[in-house]
């Protein structure tokens, strides 16, 4: 059996993705999971691009890396006196979530091994990117401004209550 180099390709990003995965749940240091989340979401958006969807790959990384991330490590480093102090961390669940996650693992290993994968045999769009922006631009522009509308309104009201806060 030999090994393309797309699947080869595919084994790293997702090997990466559940190594990145567990780090980001088993690490102390809170700006270490965040780092290790940014990983794991680069290695989906290279796994959608071997998809051939380069778009949602592009909406990966601009909108969890680039927004979600980023936000998350600047309230980390705003809330950096918090580090400083000696926060005890225990839990006392561990025994029961090493229990739950392994009957998740089995169930899912269960049902992926039963499931019939069924390729399409449709092709996608020549200019994949291409047709969802005039899709985007014609069709759709309406709710694509009402989202626009709706994140700009979100992001004033963010505003206002953090200058209400901090005042």
């Amino acid at each position: 059996m030999e090994i393309s180099a797309t699947q080869l390709i595919f084994y790293l990003l997702s090997f990466m993705i559940i190594v990145s995965s567990i780090y980001v749940v088993t690490l102390k240091n809170i700006f270490h999971s965040a780092i290790f989340l940014i990983l794991a979401l680069f290695s989906v958006a290279g796994i959608y691009v071997l998809l051939g969807a380069e778009f949602v790959a592009a909406s990966q990384v601009l909108i969890y890396v680039g927004a979600v991330s980023v936000l998350m490590i600047f309230a980390i480093m705003l809330t950096s006196r918090l580090a400083s102090k000696k926060i005890e961390q225990s839990n006392e669940q561990v025994p029961t979530a090493i229990f739950v996650c392994a009957g998740f693992l089995l169930i899912s290993l269960g049902s992926f091994s039963n499931t019939v994968w069924r390729m399409s045999k449709e092709m996608l769009p020549e200019k994949n990117i291409f047709t969802i922006g005039k899709l985007l631009m014609t069709d759709y522009v309406l709710p694509f401004e009402v989202v626009s509308i709706v994140l700009l309104a979100a992001l004033i009201g963010a505003i206002v209550l953090s200058r209400k806060a901090g005042a």
